[in-house]
């Protein structure tokens, strides 16, 4: 039986967009990162604390390595490895991503990464898949925002986000090469439920995607069917993932604003919870999210 009960403020952070909260099941943390900011923050569950880990260029969607360290993606298609500070370098640029980002990102089972980058007025948006050498394909074009991606259960599909076109995709996934094809809508979100933002799968294959300007998560069938919302007290809800010993726990990222980092004497919003950190106990269930294992050159 699902049971649900109330979003409760975890981390009183007060981030500018906080996002990609990712559980680190070697480690039991919980990091997450403030994208306009430039900024990585690592959260303690034993003493109920957190610190800033990093502080740069911006990171907009990150991956837990097997060896333990975290792989960056980041401005003009840089993907670094962060070791406790000590910051590697695995691909310094990629040529068609000059003027744009990373944004969002995920392993697969076999420990490749993809990630997308954004469109902007020059550069076509993007989908690549970072090889295990380092190496890089475009794997799917015609990309505006990427945003959320989640691979179902036996590994056969690969949901992916595109928040500007407000659209759920589902492309078939070959495990073997990590190749995507037949790349259909599973969902299109109406305007006045906010647009798709951070997504995961849970154990029972079900899809969750948080909404930005919609204050929601909504969760769906493998068909597109929604079976859930859960409602937040704040409107801009950018993403979600399952941690905690048993992956009991849903960790929600939200944001103050979309694209300017605030100074930090405007940090602190008293009673406004736009930006914190959210928990939430379902009794559903999610799965650990998988390593990269992405060799440095």
């Amino acid at each position: 039986m699902i049971h649900t009960d109330e979003p409760r403020i975890l981390i009183d952070c007060n981030d500018s967009n906080a996002e990609n909260p990712l559980w680190h099941s070697q480690h039991q943390y919980l990091y997450w990162t403030d994208i306009p900011c430039g900024e990585m923050f690592r959260y303690y569950p034993q003493t109920n604390t957190y610190e800033r880990i990093y502080s740069g260029e911006p990171v907009g969607g990150f991956t837990i390595q097997e060896d333990g360290s975290l792989l960056l993606f980041k401005t003009k298609g840089t993907v670094e490895t962060w070791n406790e500070g000590k910051i590697t370098t695995v691909i310094d640029t990629i040529p068609e991503a000059w003027d744009t980002r990373f944004n969002d990102a995920i392993a697969d089972p076999e420990g490749r990464v993809y990630s997308g980058i954004m469109a902007t007025a020059e550069t076509e948006g993007k989908l690549y898949r970072i090889n295990l050498d380092g190496s890089y394909d475009v794997v799917a074009e015609d990309i505006l925002l990427p945003n959320g991606m989640g691979f179902n259960r036996d590994y056969t599909c690969l949901y992916f986000t595109d928040s500007e076109r407000r659209t759920i995709y589902r492309f078939d996934y070959d495990r073997a090469t990590g190749n995507l094809s037949d790349r259909q809508v599973l969902l299109e979100i109406p305007e006045n439920e906010g647009v798709p933002d951070g997504l995961t799968v849970d154990s029972e294959d079900y899809i969750w995607s948080a909404r930005w300007d919609g204050g929601h998560l909504y969760r769906y069938s493998p068909e597109g069917e929604e079976v859930m919302r859960i409602p937040l007290p704040t409107d801009k809800v950018s993403c979600i993932t399952f941690g905690g010993k048993n992956y009991d726990r849903m960790f929600i990222s939200t944001a103050r604003n979309g694209n300017t980092c605030v100074s930090l004497q405007e940090k602190w919003l008293p009673d406004n919870p736009a930006g914190d950190i959210f928990h939430l106990q379902t009794g559903i269930k999610g799965r650990p999210e998988l390593l990269s294992r992405i060799k440095l050159v």
